[in-house]
């Protein structure tokens, strides 16, 4: 069963695309308030995430075997496309996409908006693996992505 509370953000499909709601708080951001390059990649993890969640994929119970398999995801590739600066206290949106289901890996886009606002872009490959290295990913997972 999940552990988390209800009063957390959630997230919802609009068509095929997930959206993720994240403030950007004091941490986030370097001296100038200004979101810090590697904040970005803190909310498309977190994204990803709530997608996976989203679509009955607990990632908690994939990596212990509580789900069947033991497997996990890891980033096998990421390309960033910077815009437009976030600054402290924006509300933003990750949008998720699953662009390709693979055998063994799953390609997603990745936008973080704010205010309809595109501010970065990215293209992310997923990989499956298990033991340190690639597994297929399994049918019951496969089914629950594909929208």
């Amino acid at each position: 069963m999940p552990r988390f509370s209800a009063s957390l953000p959630e997230g919802h499909f609009e068509g095929s695309t997930f959206q993720f709601p994240v403030r950007v708080y004091y941490e986030d951001t370097d001296f100038s308030g200004v979101v810090y390059h590697a904040s970005y990649l803190r909310f498309l993890e977190r994204g990803r995430t709530e997608l996976l969640r989203a679509c009955d994929v607990h990632q908690g119970a994939i990596s212990t075997g509580d789900a069947g398999a033991v497997f996990g995801f890891a980033v096998a590739s990421l390309n960033v496309r910077f815009i437009k600066p976030a600054r402290m206290d924006d509300g933003l949106i990750v949008a998720t996409d699953v662009i390709e289901l693979g055998g063994a890996s799953l390609d997603l886009r990745q936008r973080i908006l704010r205010s309809g606002e595109l501010l970065l872009d990215a293209n992310v490959r997923i990989a499956c693996v298990a033991n340190g290295r690639p597994m297929r990913i399994p049918s019951e997972i496969r089914q629950k992505l594909t929208r």
